[in-house]
């Protein structure tokens, strides 16, 4: 299985980069993660996202729909992708520490 590392941090990922591990996410987790997703910094902005993707995963154990995130966190879908450059799939889910999404998020 590849991994991935920062300094001495080491996570099991799949294919894409995704987290194998949920159950490790932390917000280290996720400032790490944010460095393969040209995202330098972390805002409240980026966490009011995040924080919502995981809730949502832990309560019903899949990605909230794109929709659904939107509405929720109050941003529309370009602001999503100002924060997140390759999208609220590939690049929030991946920071909220979610196994690679299989439906539309």
């Amino acid at each position: 299985m590849p991994v991935f590392a920062v300094g001495e941090r080491i996570y099991e990922v799949d294919e894409d980069g995704f987290l194998q591990e949920p159950e490790r996410w932390n917000e280290e987790v996720a400032k790490d993660f944010a460095l393969t997703e040209a995202v330098e910094v972390l805002t409240d902005r980026h966490w009011k996202v995040i924080q919502y993707i995981r809730s949502y995963y832990l309560e019903f154990g899949i990605a909230p729909m794109i929709r659904k995130l939107c509405k929720e966190t109050g941003y529309k879908l370009k602001e999503i992708y100002q924060l997140f450059p390759s999208g609220p799939a590939k690049g929030a889910c991946k920071l909220a520490g979610l196994p690679r999404p299989t439906g539309c998020v």
